[in-house]
């Protein structure tokens, strides 16, 4: 009897056993499955594709504008109303340094004047003209070189050869006037014919356009406003140097007038 209950003990405790074991994997089994559907149920994560905007183009250079007005006005309309911006500045420049180099101390260059005819006479206050650069200095020169001739001499001389230095300072003036006036009539030119090339296309098309007509009135009127920018930077070039030229021909006036007056005074004094 023993024996038989330890028999069925041992069997009970084994079928217990093998009914955990099942159990257990019946659950690992099921975990499994769970976990499975739920990853293939589960939406997928991906990172989204990101968008990337296309990058504002760089604003062109004022220079790649200038140049792209340029070749859409024409070449050859262009490249005449530019030769007149070149010309124009360049004589315009000229005459600003040579003016500047004319102008001089007018009340100075009396004083030294003075001094060298009471100490050393008129070869004195020669020598200080020849030692003084600009037109009034060539002036005083040329009106004491004639002092042994009388005033009135000193005083005609002085007239004349003022005359020659204002048409010194005046040169090249007219080619600037020319170059101020000729630029926009050449941008006036190019509006015209480019307004012909677009008549003879609506023409050639037989019908309007408004693409053709409004692309040929740009292109012509792009000469007009480049003449006319040239024009304004070259007159106001020019007015300046006629502001100079007419401030150095008034200095020039009134030092000659007080040279006469030394003059008479050291003559008085002789």
């Amino acid at each position: 009897m023993k024996k038989l209950f330890a028999f069925l003990a041992v069997i009970g405790m084994l079928s217990t056993g093998a009914n955990a074991v099942y159990a257990q994997e019946e659950e690992n089994v099921a975990g499994e499955a769970t976990e499975q559907v739920a990853e293939e149920t589960a939406p997928s994560e991906e990172p989204a594709a990101v968008v990337e905007e296309p990058a504002a183009e760089a604003p062109k250079g004022i220079h790649k504008q200038i140049k792209a007005k340029f070749i859409e006005g024409g070449a050859i309309f262009m490249s005449f109303v530019l030769l007149c911006l070149i010309f124009g500045l360049a004589l315009a420049i000229e005459r600003i340094i040579y003016l500047n180099l004319a102008s001089t101390n007018t009340k100075k260059l009396l004083q030294n004047i003075e001094n060298a005819l009471n100490d050393g006479g008129i070869e004195a206050a020669k020598e200080v003209c020849r030692n003084t650069r600009g037109p009034v200095a060539s002036i005083f020169y040329q009106g004491l070189d004639r002092f042994d001739e009388g005033v009135e001499v000193v005083e005609k001389s002085v007239i004349s050869y003022g005359s020659v230095q204002m048409g010194l300072l005046e040169k090249g003036l007219t080619w600037i006037s020319l170059f101020i006036s000729l630029a926009p009539m050449l941008g006036f030119m190019g509006t015209v014919i480019g307004m012909i090339e677009a008549f003879d296309n609506i023409q050639a098309m037989g019908t309007i356009s408004a693409t053709a007509v409004a692309g040929g009135i740009k292109v012509a009127l792009i000469t007009t406003v480049s003449g006319l920018i040239v024009a304004i930077i070259l007159q106001v070039f020019y007015n300046y140097i006629v502001s100079k030229i007419d401030g150095i021909v008034n200095t020039m006036e009134d030092a000659s007038i007080s040279l006469l007056d030394i003059l008479v005074k050291y003559n008085m004094k002789k």
